[in-house]
């Protein structure tokens, strides 16, 4: 006979109800080597009743083995996971805790102490709401704490805890207590935190951190577990304007198109009007859609996914806000950089740039100053180390919707990765756009390329000649060009040589300046696309990431890179303008092939070998590939 499931007991139903009504704060601890932040974690963990018997059992074997404080439990072994940690007392990666209270729930990040880490505490701090920094009595301020706390200003945790810890081993002393926080508070005058309580403990005996000292009865404060269930860090998201990035068109059949993402501020109901940051196609929402069902209103923090009333142009890494309420779009902004790669930063060394759910290329173009931590001096310095921190100028390859880091840290924050190694070597804090005028927003127009493209009878394209000097690219693309226009085809072809004669005769031939090269006929391409035009790109071009900042301007399969292979032997001999022979002889620097690097494309789609075939047969494979 088959007998019902018991149903769970009130009891369990009405505390799962309650724990999930409970706010919800995370905070980091940080500071110095040995400071103990772990401990602190720890010890929250055994007093709110965290460990489980098997992880007690476990603990008290791993503080046989690898603790430091004798017979008596090692807490920190409860947070530092990593053997590499145990075996060296000291945290390396980033560990995160879950904890709970009568009152509140918990997520601590317990970051790293040693400066070579630093890049994990700004990873703990780049979501925390509050910042627990950890003093060692008998050492007092140091360069280390003084750097995390200006990383935890600079990402805009405005509630921090001064934890005086190891207050035992000063015998209590409340001088001690008072030197430090004079210190520290004379620092941090100018950090703009909203509360700072400085709280003396011992978080290896557990003095203020849940139970009130007995040693030290001059101190009438919170406990840090009395401090943070009672500190009020609302968030001021939901009084922002609206702003959710688009991370994924949701399109599982024909009757169905939604814009799928968080709310990172403000809110939306079904009727309002949405606009597209960059476009500023407006649009009305006709349904929020949620896994539990439609929402009347979705407010920031909710992940939801938007249908609209409209057919617009709407695809993964825009924005949608408000028509009145827009945020900044942009190609070129200030901001602080906090440098994460172990090799240095190079200006005008092109990066990739992931701003919310947007992807691009940039370079940064100049520091402004670098930040000394300790005296927070502007330092003039023309590269960033690791842990270092600079004021940058930074160019993007594609614009970015964004608003200012101190109004939205999710719309204001950006991360760079090396393209080589795919390792995120810096994180960005911006600051303002760098544009001439504040408040230029695009303007949407009836019109569109599609239209354009209507009219014309034709798919517009660019084809991007790329390769060395003398391979042929100029030849080959003018034989393009001849057979489209044969064909009644709307094109125009973009020559390196001829674009340096008008729109780029500003521009020499260092890095920065070939960068700024591919940028501006990048761009110029891109508008004659929108005309409906083929548009034929002949530029050698030599860096796969000036060509992948040009990719990114157009829509998947509208970017045909074409190499026109010749080695440089043959190249050379060929010199049609001697200009080989004049880098040889040192008489033009930065030449291609000779003092300055060709990197081949290694997905291109077309690969056109000049020495094996005719420049008239790899003309015709162009117009076979383009299927006309």
């Amino acid at each position: 006979m088959n007998q019902a499931l018991p149903s769970i007991a009130p009891p369990v139903v009405d505390f799962l109800g309650e724990h999930d009504q409970k706010g919800l704060l995370r905070f980091l601890t940080c500071g110095s080597v040995d400071d103990g932040k772990s401990t602190l974690i720890g010890r929250l963990l055994h007093d709110t009743k965290r460990v489980f018997e098997d992880q007690a059992a476990a603990l008290r074997k791993d503080s046989r083995k690898y603790g430091t404080q004798g017979e008596a439990l090692d807490f920190a072994l409860l947070v530092d996971g990593l053997e590499a940690e145990r075996e060296q007392g000291i945290t390396i990666d980033v560990a995160y805790r879950f904890f709970a209270t009568e009152g509140r729930k918990f997520i601590v990040a317990d970051t790293p102490g040693h400066e070579q880490y630093t890049r994990n505490m700004a990873t703990g701090a780049s979501n925390s709401d509050l910042a627990v920094i950890l003093i060692d009595a008998r050492k007092g301020v140091l360069q280390q704490t003084r750097r995390h706390s200006f990383i935890v200003s600079l990402l805009g945790i405005r509630h921090v805890v001064v934890a005086v810890n190891k207050m035992d081993l000063v015998d209590h002393d409340r001088a001690v207590l008072d030197a430090v926080e004079s210190d520290y508070r004379a620092f941090a005058e100018g950090f703009g935190f909203e509360t700072l309580q400085v709280i003396p403990m011992s978080a290896l005996t557990g003095e203020n951190v849940t139970v009130q000292s007995e040693a030290m009865p001059w101190y009438d404060g919170p406990t840090l577990l009395e401090h943070i269930e009672s500190i009020d860090v609302a968030s001021d998201d939901r009084l922002g304007p609206f702003r959710m990035p688009v991370q994924w068109v949701n399109r599982p059949n024909l009757d169905f198109r939604g814009y799928a993402g968080t709310v990172v501020s403000g809110s939306i109901r079904p009727g309002d009007k949405v606009a597209v940051a960059a476009s500023g196609r407006v649009a009305t929402v006709s349904r929020i859609a949620t896994m539990s069902g439609d929402l009347e209103e979705a407010v920031a923090g909710d992940a939801v996914t938007i249908t609209l009333e409209e057919e617009v142009d709407i695809s993964r890494g825009d924005v949608l806000s408000l028509p009145d309420q827009r945020p900044e779009v942009s190609d070129r902004l200030n901001a602080h950089v906090i440098w994460m790669g172990d090799q240095a930063l190079r200006t005008n060394r092109n990066y990739i740039v992931k701003a919310g759910k947007r992807t691009t290329t940039g370079v940064v173009r100049h520091i402004e100053h670098g930040i000394d931590v300790n005296s927070l001096k502007h330092l003039p310095t023309e590269t960033l180390a690791l842990n270092e921190i600079g004021f940058c100028e930074i160019q993007l390859g594609a614009p970015v919707a964004f608003d200012p880091y101190e109004v939205n840290r999710d719309m204001g924050s950006f991360v760079l990765i090396d393209p080589l190694t795919n390792q995120t070597v810096g994180a960005g804090l911006i600051w303002s756009s760098l544009r001439k005028a504040d408040n230029i927003h695009r303007q949407a127009f009836d019109i569109d390329r599609t239209a354009r493209a209507a009219l014309t009878g034709q798919t517009p394209r660019v084809l991007w000649f790329t390769g060395l000097s003398g391979a042929g690219k100029s030849t080959i693309a003018n034989m393009v060009e001849q057979r489209l226009h044969a064909e009644g085809r709307l094109t125009f072809l973009l020559d390196g040589d001829n674009v340096r004669h008008g729109l780029n005769k500003d521009l020499g031939f260092a890095e920065a300046d070939r960068v700024e090269n591919i940028r501006r006929v990048g761009e110029v391409a891109k508008l004659f696309t929108e005309a409906g035009l083929i548009t034929l790109v002949s530029f050698i071009s030599p860096f796969r990431s000036d060509r992948q900042m040009a990719r990114d301007l157009f829509a998947p399969g509208e970017f045909v890179e074409i190499h026109v292979h010749a080695p440089l032997e043959i190249a050379e001999t060929r010199d049609p303008k001697g200009l080989y022979r004049k880098a040889r002889a040192g008489e033009i620097r930065n030449f291609t092939g000779i003092d300055s690097p060709y990197e081949a494309p290694e997905q291109a789609e077309l690969v056109l070998d000049t020495v094996a075939r005719s420049a008239e047969d790899l003309a015709d494979e162009v117009i076979r590939y383009l299927g006309l």
